[in-house]
């Protein structure tokens, strides 16, 4: 296993974003995945959990590129990538986060065991201090 194996999974995992189909995402994700999504406030838990993000997600035609990856190999069949990617949706919005997959190799086929992905926060200069908006 090397890095590029690693980063090779977000590549089939963005692939699958192209497709529309939540079932070809959702698949991507090991049976009891956390996911912690970008443009929700909600948790996910489950696979029907996972799928109904995805649904909405999707309509927005998201396509993802990683502008920093740090892969690390936790154990034969755990991996780690976290670092920055930009989404840009099919009508041009785009949005920057952080992100951490948690990939678990099962039976042979790695899947997303957790996904955290967060917005950047904004930093907005007020007087003498600073102001993080949510």
């Amino acid at each position: 296993m090397n890095d590029n194996k690693i980063l090779d999974l977000f590549a089939r995992w963005n692939a699958a974003l192209a497709t529309g189909n939540p079932d070809a995402v959702t698949s991507l994700y090991a049976d009891d995945a956390i996911l912690l999504p970008t443009v929700s406030n909600q948790v996910r838990h489950n696979h029907e959990e996972i799928r109904d993000y995805f649904v909405s997600f999707l309509a927005k035609e998201p396509q993802g590129v990683i502008d920093e990856a740090n892969v690390r190999f936790l154990a034969d069949n755990l991996a780690i990538n976290s670092g920055v990617y930009t989404f840009t949706f099919g009508n041009g919005d785009q949005v920057t986060a952080r992100f951490t997959y948690l990939y678990r190799l099962i039976d042979g086929v790695w899947k997303i065991a957790e996904h955290h992905s967060s917005a950047m926060p904004e930093v907005i200069e007020a007087s003498d201090s600073v102001v993080v908006a949510a």
